[in-house]
C-alpha cells in the first residue's frame, strides 16, 4: 500500500510540474523552491536545485513581472507567445526531474507525457485569453490571470498533498482541454478572419483632382 502510495505521489509531482509550467511556470518553480527550501516537502535530488536562494529568488522576480504583465490585454497575449519557447520545455524538463533517476528510459518517457501536458496546457491559457482580449474591458482578463495563479498555487499544494485527488482532477481537466482546445481555435480563426477582412476592405474612394472631371 505504501509502494502505491510512493507511486502516486510521483506520477502526482511529475504530472503537476508539467501542467502548472504551461500556465504559469514562475509560480510553480517558486513554490517548489519556498516548499522545498522550507522543509515542508523534499524534493527529489533532481529538483533539489529549485530549493536554492538564487533559483527561488530568480523565479520570485520574473513571477512578479509576469503577474503584472499578464494583467495587460494584449501585453498577456504576446508574453504567452514568447513563453512557448520556455513553458513546454521546461514542463517537460521538470517532470523528467520529478520522477528522480530511477531508470533513463522512464525519465525520457516523463519529459515527453510532461512536454505534451505543458504544451495541450499553454495553448488553452493563451487561446482563451487571446479570445479574452477581444473585450475592451480588463476586468475578464485580471479576473482569468489571478484566477491561474490561484489553480497553479493550489494545485500543486494538491499534487504535493493528496496526489490521488489530484490524478482525478488532472483527468477532468484533460478531458475539458480535449473538449476546449478545437473551439478556441475556432473562435481565434473567426476573429482574425473578422481583423482580416476590416484589413483588406478598400476606403472611401478619394474626390477628383479639379478638371479631372471634365469641368
Amino acid at each position: 500500500m505504501e509502494q502505491l502510495h510512493q507511486i502516486a505521489a510521483t506520477i502526482a509531482l511529475t504530472m503537476g510540474v508539467a501542467w502548472a509550467s504551461g500556465i504559469n511556470l514562475y509560480a510553480a518553480v517558486l513554490v517548489l523552491g519556498l516548499l522545498g527550501h522550507s522543509g515542508n516537502i523534499v524534493l527529489p535530488e533532481n529538483l533539489a536545485i529549485l530549493t536554492q536562494p538564487v533559483v527561488i529568488a530568480a523565479a520570485g522576480f520574473m513571477y512578479v513581472v509576469e503577474f503584472f504583465a499578464d494583467k495587460v490585454p494584449g501585453v498577456d497575449t504576446g508574453w504567452d507567445g514568447l513563453h512557448t519557447f520556455i513553458r513546454i520545455p521546461a514542463g517537460a524538463l521538470l517532470a523528467a526531474g520529478a520522477v528522480g533517476d530511477v531508470n533513463p528510459a522512464l525519465s525520457l518517457a516523463a519529459a515527453i507525457v510532461g512536454g505534451g501536458l505543458a504544451a495541450a496546457t499553454h495553448a488553452t491559457k493563451a487561446g482563451t485569453r487571446a479570445m479574452i482580449n477581444v473585450s475592451p474591458e480588463p476586468f475578464t482578463n485580471w479576473t482569468a490571470s489571478l484566477g491561474e495563479d490561484v489553480a497553479v498555487i493550489g494545485g500543486l499544494w494538491v499534487a504535493l498533498h493528496y496526489p490521488l485527488v489530484f490524478l482525478g482532477l488532472l483527468v477532468l481537466f484533460i478531458g475539458l482541454m480535449i473538449w476546449l482546445l478545437p473551439r478556441i481555435w475556432a473562435a481565434i480563426r473567426k476573429i482574425f478572419g473578422y481583423f482580416g477582412r476590416l484589413l483588406r476592405r478598400p476606403g472611401p474612394a478619394a474626390p477628383p483632382l479639379s478638371g479631372e472631371d471634365g469641368s
